[in-house]
């Protein structure tokens, strides 16, 4: 993206002084992506790459790891080959130490970390219910935790999800997390300001590898939300990536402890 120069607004009667428009750009940042190598999170690095930030994307796969960070590199950036497990503090304080030694410091984190558990309320195990929280809630936590005693950390970007707020069968222990982390982003957003703004993105429904086959066109659900949304089909990771992008520039500057719904119109259709 092409980043214009600092626009001037001319005073007016309405306005008593100049103001600065800050542009939406990520460029020269450094930023984190944990769970940034499949689906959403791979969405979100690819696109702060393009977007012309160091990227370090992690997950627990080597493999992963390394190739999401040559397709970043592929689009210009640089970028930190490092795995991490974010239910580990020493893990999470090698991945820290790395990325500060690499880059400086590190701006930005993305938490997006992946653990899923289908099973409803009367099935879920507690070894289930204990893995899910652990790394989508508690790992969280951890991560952020870490990164402020390591880095001059500006902005954390959390990803959330409709089923913190919608009836999604089967989903018991991921809801509940999900819905942890909208209370700990309002919360963090209050703890860590004004110096570090905490916000989330919240999908809708996205077809990644781990829901193509619940989202397969001419599937139940499919119908059911392409019906529903506005938008008229299913999201996409890069749908998700923008806004992002957006949350971690200079243009959010007066955003924090926000949960941004991107869901294609899913959730204001009532009928």
């Amino acid at each position: 993206m092409t980043v214009a120069a600092h626009r001037t607004v001319v005073p007016d009667e309405h306005h008593s002084a100049a103001v600065d428009y800050e542009p939406i750009s990520v460029d020269g940042k450094t930023v984190v992506v944990v769970g940034g190598t499949s689906g959403i999170g791979r969405a979100i690095t690819l696109a702060l790459a393009i977007e012309g930030a160091n990227v370090v994307p992690t997950s627990r796969t080597e493999e992963r790891v390394a190739a999401t960070a040559a397709a970043a590199r592929e689009r210009g950036a640089a970028a930190l080959e490092h795995t991490c497990d974010v239910t580990d503090r020493d893990s999470l304080d090698a991945l820290a130490d790395a990325a500060v030694e690499r880059f400086g410091t590190v701006d930005a984190v993305v938490n997006s970390p992946g653990a899923i558990a289908r099973a409803s309320v009367a099935d879920v195990t507690d070894d289930e219910w204990a893995r899910v929280l652990d790394v989508q809630l508690t790992g969280v936590h951890r991560t952020v935790q870490t990164f402020l005693d390591r880095a001059d950390l500006e902005s954390v970007v959390n990803v959330a999800s409709l089923s913190s707020a919608l009836g999604i069968e089967d989903l018991a222990a991921y809801s509940a997390a999900k819905g942890g982390i909208d209370g700990y982003t309002h919360a963090a957003a209050k703890d860590l300001g004004p110096d570090v703004r905490v916000n989330a993105v919240r999908p809708g429904f996205v077809a990644t590898p781990q829901t193509a086959d619940a989202y397969a066109e001419g599937s139940h659900r499919y119908e059911r939300i392409v019906e529903r949304a506005s938008i008229g089909r299913i999201g996409r990771p890069a749908d998700i990536a923008g806004a992002v992008v957006y949350l971690l520039s200079p243009a959010a500057s007066y955003v924090t402890g926000e949960t941004i719904t991107v869901d294609g119109g899913f959730t204001p259709s009532a009928f």
